[in-house]
């Protein structure tokens, strides 16, 4: 690309991003979503959103779900796609990359049947059966992880435990070695960002700059386990290769998708559920007391504060929603964030409760046939996470301003400081003095 080209997309881009600012400034709902101050807090623009009806409108043409029965009913709509009608793969060309470095399409960003196919390789190596033999391997770094902790008055959540727990072990089950958590947090963090929609040039080179250095990981470990196979997640995924099932870029892609998804929203998990369990000290009291509750504390953290804000779908032919016609590539913002807040399925739904029903799953997974090929997983990591914790640190509390991640899909910390105080333990009883003489 030429000097004279970058300048172009790059003022393309502003020009994009300033136009988007406008029209949030002006008081649209929808837009704010993706900017500063509101998505630091969407939470009470949901609420907006939500008494305005279940299907919000923006200037900008996009259309947003914002309860939880219309939600989960366009997830498991087939009328609702990932793809624009002329085969833009979920609309990445619109996010501002350079042509020679369009994002490559994954499970997220493809519908059947080709979604179909590449679901069916993966999700062989998360079935129930597959995920609950993982769980001494999760319990084996949780463990690791928290007694470094414990070592420390003061550490980062985040930097120390909720993205090193679920890096290392979708790094184990894919078979990458000498993992560098930092490193690969990083990567995450970058690529998580796209989702949002590129903000400048500087940005796009930074997304390229992290995707070619986890493909050149990838690429390496795919050679080997194509010369000798094992038993990871990358060796079948090459067996399904050979067997014609998957092309050479469906493997790369499909690893790069299972690597950092199998990470990246574990982590806000695990930070977004301590986060709101220390503002609510009788909740981790709760906790404390019955670690029991671990399960609990995952489901209401996914609820209460899911890691994905929001996701998209496309009108694939023209259909009537809600009383609306909509007309073929309409875009619709799916709000998980404010459908796990909608006061009609969820009681008190802006409080963090560990004892609330469990009777409706929140959609923090999404539904339908894009529901989180990791979920299992997740709950995983995060269960034996929140059981650990109490057990390990049952004096943990805030020790600082937490710093949030810019990412206006993915909600999460960049850094949650925390500290253990010491658990104050009975001293043994000091022998009496013998009585004095004289």
């Amino acid at each position: 690309m030429s000097v004279l080209e970058a300048l172009r997309r790059d003022a393309g881009i502003r020009a994009r991003r300033a136009g988007g600012w406008l029209v949030a400034r002006s008081g649209d709902e929808v837009a704010r979503l993706a900017y500063r101050p509101w998505q630091d807090d969407p939470y009470p623009v949901y609420a907006r959103l939500r008494r305005g009806g279940e299907l919000g409108r923006s200037r900008t043409g996009i259309r947003a779900a914002t309860g939880y029965r219309i939600c989960d009913e366009i997830l498991r709509d087939r009328r609702f796609g990932v793809q624009f009608t002329d085969g833009d793969v979920g609309g990445t060309r619109g996010l501002g990359f350079p042509p020679e470095h369009q994002p490559r399409p994954s499970l997220l960003q493809l519908d059947p049947p080709a979604h179909t196919r590449l679901r069916a390789v993966a999700h062989a190596c998360f079935t129930a059966t597959k995920v609950a033999g993982y769980r001494p391997m999760v319990e084996r770094i949780t463990e690791r992880l928290l007694a470094a902790a414990a070592t420390r008055d003061d550490f980062d959540l985040m930097a120390d435990f909720a993205a090193p727990l679920p890096i290392s072990v979708i790094c184990e089950l894919l078979g990458v070695p000498d993992v560098d958590t930092g490193r690969f947090a990083h990567y995450g963090r970058v690529l998580t960002t796209a989702l949002g929609g590129v903000r400048s040039r500087r940005h796009a080179d930074d997304i390229v700059e992290a995707t070619t250095a986890l493909d050149g990981v990838l690429e390496r470990l795919i050679a080997e386990r194509t010369e000798a196979p094992g038993d990871d997640v990358i060796s079948a995924l090459v067996r399904a290769a050979g067997a014609d099932r998957l092309s050479a870029d469906e493997v790369l892609a499909t690893a790069e998708l299972l690597l950092v998804a199998g990470f990246e929203t574990t982590t806000h998990l695990i930070g977004n559920g301590v986060h709101a369990l220390l503002r609510r000290p009788d909740q981790w009291a709760a906790l404390v007391a019955d670690p029991e509750l671990a399960p609990a504390v995952v489901t209401e953290a996914l609820r209460f504060d899911p890691p994905v804000q929001f996701t998209q779908r496309i009108v694939q032919e023209r259909l009537e929603l809600r009383g609306e016609a909509l007309d073929p590539d309409t875009m619709v913002l799916i709000l998980l964030g404010s459908a796990n807040r909608d006061p009609e399925v969820f009681e008190d739904p802006d409080r963090f409760d560990l004892g609330r029903s469990r009777a409706v799953d929140p959609l923090a997974f999404g539904s339908g046939i894009h529901y989180c090929l990791g979920a299992l997983l997740a709950r995983l990591e995060g269960e034996v996470a929140f059981a650990a914790l109490p057990r390990v640190l049952p004096r943990l509390e805030a020790a600082g301003a937490p710093r949030r991640g810019d990412s206006p899909v993915i909600r999460g910390f960049r850094s949650l400081p925390v500290r253990s105080r010491p658990v104050r333990r009975p001293s043994a009883s000091k022998p009496a003095a013998a009585p004095g003489r004289g």
